[in-house]
């Protein structure tokens, strides 16, 4: 990008920033602010209501291409900008890969490995782990990121008991055939306190950290004040996040105020993972709204990398081809 193209995002960016935020501060009324953030969203600017104006044009944000390398926060993990979730329609221990054919799975890891994606993303609520493993068989390991999460809730597993967190990662590991895990998340917080309650869990996921078992922890969050209590929380490595402008399967209907939360983790050097772009699939049929949320979680300037959940090879493509667009337009 060109100073002049700087200087022109740039004004812009102050432009709609100043207009619409200062709409937001005078307009009290809840219908007011969305009609204002429908209005940017319609235009395609609704992510510079939030992007800060001064760090809009980054002298290493130039690269389109969907599936560049970036960094996670100060986690020393480095890997895909869009990543493959797993745990499509999940629970249980079952999800969409582990029901369809086995084959057909195999080849949607193989094809997302070979179209440039090293980030996959597993739980053992999903139960992928076994067909991961085998996936990776023919993969470079050490160009991947392998990615999963303990369970610690009530359900969500067939089993009642919940061992500690270094049983399950040797299970994972074993499951996963890896001497190491990249990044193991304990997964759907939604207490304002779970740092507190999960403090026996957190402490031995930082001693496998030291021993190298794994390269770096956190969690997944599903509520806005699980989410502040891991910005406050130096333990937290690495964080998935609930995105889109639609507020949909989000941990709040309004995303202003997520994405403020959000902006504060990155700038504090957490590695941050959009995830639910499409709204938990509620938006899997409407092109126009995917892009506008590609366009709005990329613009950010504070989500790291997203995932999404693929169920054919041509969802994988048709991704890229998008995200390629969205990139081009915002990098040029």
């Amino acid at each position: 990008m060109g100073n002049q193209g700087c200087h022109q995002k740039t004004f812009l960016s102050f432009y709609l920033f100043f207009t619409i935020k200062t709409d937001f501060m005078e307009k009290s009324n809840f219908n007011m602010h969305r009609r204002n953030f429908v209005r940017a969203l319609s235009l395609g600017t609704a992510h510079l209501v939030f992007s800060p104006p001064l760090t809009a044009c980054r002298a290493n944000n130039t690269d389109t291409d969907p599936v560049q390398r970036v960094k996670l926060g100060d986690s020393g993990i480095t890997t895909s900008l869009l990543g493959i979730g797993t745990g499509v329609h999940a629970g249980n221990r079952t999800a969409f890969l582990t029901r369809q054919d086995k084959q057909k799975s195999l080849d949607l890891l193989h094809h997302a490995y070979n179209r440039g994606i090293r980030y996959f993303d597993c739980a053992d609520t999903y139960g992928t782990h076994g067909l991961v493993a085998e996936a990776i068989k023919k993969m470079d390991r050490s160009e991947l990121t392998l990615a999963t999460k303990i369970w610690v809730r009530k359900g969500g597993i067939p089993e009642a008991e919940r061992p500690d967190a270094h049983i399950v990662v040797d299970r994972f590991r074993k499951e996963l055939n890896t001497d190491y895990l990249d990044i193991v998340q304990i997964h759907c917080m939604v207490e304002a306190d779970w740092t507190d309650s999960q403090k026996k869990q957190m402490d031995i996921l930082e001693n496998l950290k030291a021993k190298g078992i794994i390269k770096a922890h956190g969690v997944s969050v599903h509520s806005l004040e699980a989410m502040r209590n891991a910005l406050e929380s130096p333990w937290v490595d690495v964080i998935h996040v609930r995105i889109n402008p639609f507020g949909i399967a989000m941990d709040k209907p309004d995303p202003e105020e997520v994405v403020q939360v959000i902006h504060k983790m990155h700038t504090s050097g957490k590695g941050v993972i959009g995830m639910k772009l499409v709204g938990n699939g509620e938006l899997r049929n409407d092109s126009k709204k995917i892009d506008q949320s590609i366009r709005f979680v990329l613009g950010l300037g504070s989500v790291d990398m997203v995932i999404v959940g693929f169920e054919e090879n041509n969802q994988i493509d048709n991704y890229l081809g998008r995200m390629k667009h969205t990139l081009t337009e915002l990098r040029g």
